[in-house]
């Protein structure tokens, strides 16, 4: 267990912001296991799926969760192949059914989280700048008009053809089947 990890935030490392605010960790597992059964590193992966990568889940902070949900009598843990699976007891669904609107809200979050997450992809450094500039020009502009409704329109108009046209750059890249893997291969090795 790496105790730099084992924090109250639902395992976070530093810096890293509050996920979880007190017992949403463990909504939030019990809520996984109530759609299907799954082992703890399945759990932990399930997990980070729902934040795009936005969320790192910590051993530290999940598998303590798990016993501490089984202690409760909220899930139970059956062998599968040598592997321990933690599934749902009525207690854990009704736990699950009483607390909706708090994981609701948490899948939101998740949901939100995991739209920005991608901007911490190393590729996407190259048009944060160029893209937040944009932004500013536009806000700026507006604010400027006092919200004048014809300029708002105007801009507007070209944002949404700004975004209408990346949009069709992205399909074509799609199209082409994306032959450019040659950065994403050697990511761990830049020279630059």
């Amino acid at each position: 267990m790496n105790p730099r990890r084992t924090t109250a935030s639902g395992g976070l490392g530093p810096g890293g912001g509050r996920f979880f605010g007190p017992g949403e960790l463990r909504w939030a597992l019990l809520a996984l296991i109530d759609e299907r059964p799954g082992h703890g590193y399945e759990l932990m992966t399930r997990l980070e799926d729902r934040f795009a990568g936005a969320y790192q889940a910590s051993p530290g902070a999940v598998y303590p969760t798990l016993q501490l949900v089984e202690d409760e009598g909220l899930v139970r843990l059956e062998l599968d192949g040598g592997r321990k699976v933690f599934h749902i007891t009525d207690a854990g669904r009704d736990e699950v059914r009483d607390h909706a609107r708090e994981i609701d809200k948490i899948w939101a979050r998740a949901a939100a989280r995991g739209e920005w997450g991608m901007l911490r992809d190393p590729d996407a450094s190259e048009i944060v700048g160029p893209a937040l500039r944009l932004f500013k020009a536009a806000v700026s502009t507006i604010v400027r008009a006092h919200g004048d409704p014809v300029v708002v329109d105007r801009v507007r108009a070209i944002l949404d053809a700004a975004r209408h046209e990346i949009k069709q750059v992205k399909a074509e890249t799609k199209r082409r089947g994306h032959h450019h893997h040659h950065r994403r291969r050697d990511h761990g090795h830049h020279d630059d």
